[in-house]
């Protein structure tokens, strides 16, 4: 016998206050008391049997229920608003979804968007950051049944941009460059030549993508023999390199894009003129029949402006 569903109500409670992981936070944004949420929560829990959050002294925990649980329901009400637009507004939907890796949603994408939030106001973003890629066909493994379900309305990939069924603009190529702390620039150690690498140690960005940069490349391009390009720390997130770069933890290899804001504030430094061009570049892909739906095309417009911009300060690098 089919088992009933909770109240949609219920459920939108326990995923605003598992998304805060705070009752109090919850009825700040659902606009009740703390006391309806904590009983809201708790009748769930009674109708489902299951204990979702770990009361503790201080705030909540989920349990592992509430927690595998999160995510496809997350997505579940995405696809209710998503729903309820098209239902509303038609083309003029106020939600626009961006899918793109975390790194360059982190570090390129976020700090720029503000512009295009304050110039379209009309228009809500939600950043979908994800590793998945745009394979060559909709029908591959990839991000095509988020394109087809209307979970994501662009994507911003990195690779090489022709993809079936798909506008696709290309935003700009980047280069693969040593970066550091300024401070790695003083003392006793300075790094004034690529040689003196090897007194420093390296990091390395093990996050899988196409064309992936790696240090050997790099140093033999330099003409650097004396340095080791296998040793050094290790990440599977470009964010963790970054971070323990500018903590003056060694020198990483990164691409100029995802690092470009920490130069110009002085954070890093790129202490040598070396650039290793990378084949892939940055695309911005979106369906051919839903390229000129209003709030898709205005943010191709903005998003191409930005990376004009961003081409005169960081040239493309060339390929010899």
């Amino acid at each position: 016998m089919r088992q009933s569903l909770p109240s949609l109500n219920a459920l939108r409670v326990f995923e605003c206050a598992a998304r805060h992981l705070s009752f109090s936070k919850a009825a700040e944004e659902l606009n009740v008391t703390p006391a309806a949420v904590s009983h809201r929560i708790r009748s769930l829990e009674e109708h489902l049997g299951v204990v979702l959050f770990h009361r503790l002294s201080k705030g909540v925990a989920l349990t592992d229920a509430g927690f595998s649980a999160l995510p496809d329901l997350q997505l579940g009400f995405c696809r209710l608003t998503k729903a309820v637009e098209r239902l509303r507004g038609g083309e003029e939907m106020r939600l626009l979804t961006v899918q793109s890796a975390p790194s360059f949603a982190a570090k390129w994408l976020v700090p720029r968007l503000p512009s295009f939030t304050d110039a379209f106001q009309d228009i809500d973003v939600r950043i979908a950051a994800s590793t998945k890629r745009v394979a060559d066909s909709l029908d591959d493994a990839g991000i095509g049944d988020e394109f087809r379900q209307g979970e994501i309305d662009v994507a911003i990939h990195f690779g090489r941009g022709a993809y079936e069924d798909c506008r696709s603009d290309r935003l700009f190529g980047v280069a693969a460059v040593p970066i550091c702390s300024p401070e790695l620039l003083q003392g006793d150690r300075a790094i004034r030549t690529p040689a003196d690498l090897r007194e420093h140690t390296l990091l390395h960005d093990d996050t899988p993508h196409e064309n992936h940069p790696e240090w050997r490349t790099w140093l033999q391009q330099a003409g650097v023999t004396n340095v080791d390009p296998e040793r050094g720390q290790r990440f599977n997130s470009v964010a963790m390199v970054l971070d323990a770069a500018e903590r003056g933890q060694g020198v990483a290899l990164s691409l100029e894009a995802l690092a470009a804001d920490a130069i110009a504030e002085g954070r890093l430094v790129a202490p040598f003129d070396i650039r290793l061009p990378v084949r892939s570049a940055y695309y911005l892909i979106s369906l051919e029949k839903t390229a000129d739906v209003r709030r898709i095309a205005l943010f191709r417009e903005w998003i191409l402006d930005q990376a004009g911009r961003f081409k005169r300060a960081f040239p493309e690098p060339t390929f010899g």
